[in-house]
């Protein structure tokens, strides 16, 4: 018997991306700046978020096709065919999004960052800090 998880989205990007043809494949390859948009119920924990720290955002690719398990990475035909979980690729069983960014502004339930290759209302899933093991005790 398969388990089923629910997994409830703590936010929503906001971005100028909106066609995924188009979209950088990775977020230092020319991402425009973003906005991450928070629900009010979860507003405590961004408390100790800091500008200029980097964060691993965790979104749901909720556009992805869910029965890919092979892809030319970086949707180049010329790129022989790989399995799903050795790429990169947004389209794959759980479509979820790792991201890391750097937090340019923090207002009330937004924060902006830099390097996000995520579409415009891509949902949030989860936001954690990059540790830095020699910084970070």
């Amino acid at each position: 018997m398969t388990q089923r998880y629910m997994v409830e989205p703590i936010g929503r990007v906001s971005s100028p991306l909106v066609d995924p043809r188009t979209a950088p494949k990775q977020g230092g390859e020319g991402s425009p700046d973003a906005w991450l948009l928070f629900e009010p119920a979860v507003l405590p924990g961004l408390r100790d978020l800091r500008v200029g720290s980097e964060v691993l955002v965790l979104t749901w690719l909720d556009r992805a096709d869910r029965d890919t398990l092979l892809v030319h990475p970086r949707d180049d035909p010329a790129n022989p065919e790989t399995g799903v979980f050795s790429t990169r690729s947004a389209d794959r069983p759980n479509p979820v999004g790792l991201h890391r960014v750097e937090i340019l502004a923090i207002d009330g339930p937004r924060v902006q960052v830099r390097n996000l290759e995520a579409l415009d209302g891509t949902p949030i899933v989860d936001l954690k800090p990059v540790l830095h093991p020699t910084l970070d005790r």
